[in-house]
């Protein structure tokens, strides 16, 4: 039995001698584990930002020095190593939004800013954007649905901080105000992965716009709302006959 085999089934209750200990021998192996859980995430981010999407739950193992049931007994599917994975990308968007919101002068400048991080992410590591958002679905306990919603929640969260105070000179959001927040993010996050997944697949053809290009118009047109993607027209002089 290997050292990793040991740790997880002690960390098990009613499997290893700990069952009896103190709370403190309880705690360290819990530690434990979840610090090897956050190794097996990160080694596999690797392994899948090297060797794309497609990548098995033994390469992954193998990346990580370990054996494939030894990843199985952390995740216990492919599914569960993806939403964690997910997990991590997630966290990482997060702490890059909260650096750019701190110089963002304006909440439409906010709002650009995070797009921006957005694209950026699936940008430097496609590999892994496909990796934490295949599923094909958006249901909450599939990979994208996770992803999405996990995303959703952290824009709201920030935009619903940059947003003024409305008319009646509310300095602070109500709950109808959190909701309505919660439903324009998750309506942005879908409209701007749509955009950056069809911006991936298009970004090398003449003509195409370049990331910051493509962060300043999404945010233009979400900003001024379906106005913005047409052009102004005349107004139709009336006939004197």
């Amino acid at each position: 039995m290997s050292r990793d085999d040991e740790v997880v089934l002690r960390a098990v209750p009613g499997t290893g001698p700990d069952l009896d200990e103190p709370d403190g021998r309880t705690t360290r192996w819990a530690e434990h584990r979840e610090a090897r859980r956050a190794e097996l995430v990160r080694a596999a981010r690797r392994v899948v930002h090297k060797r794309g999407p497609d990548v098995s739950m033994e390469e992954i193992a193998a990346a990580a020095g370990t054996s494939k049931s030894i990843v199985y007994r952390y995740f216990n599917d492919k599914t569960g190593l993806q939403i964690a994975v997910g997990e991590l990308v997630v966290g990482q968007i997060e702490g890059a939004i909260e650096a750019v919101l701190r110089l963002a002068p304006s909440p439409r400048e906010g709002l650009r800013s995070m797009i921006a991080v957005y694209l950026d992410t699936i940008e430097q590591s496609p590999n892994v954007y496909a990796f934490v958002t295949r599923g094909g679905s958006v249901e909450l306990g599939g990979p994208l649905g996770h992803f999405q919603q996990s995303v959703a929640a952290l824009v709201a969260a920030r935009f619903t901080r940059l947003a003024p105070a409305d008319d009646e000179g509310r300095a602070e959001p109500d709950e109808a105000d959190r909701w309505a927040a919660q439903a324009w993010a998750a309506g942005v996050v879908g409209y701007v992965r749509g955009a950056g997944e069809w911006w991936m697949a298009h970004r090398a053809d003449p003509g195409c716009p370049d990331r910051t290009a493509l962060a300043d118009r999404l945010a233009r047109w979400l900003w001024a709302g379906p106005g913005a993607l047409t052009p102004a027209r005349p107004a139709a002089v009336p006939s004197t006959t």
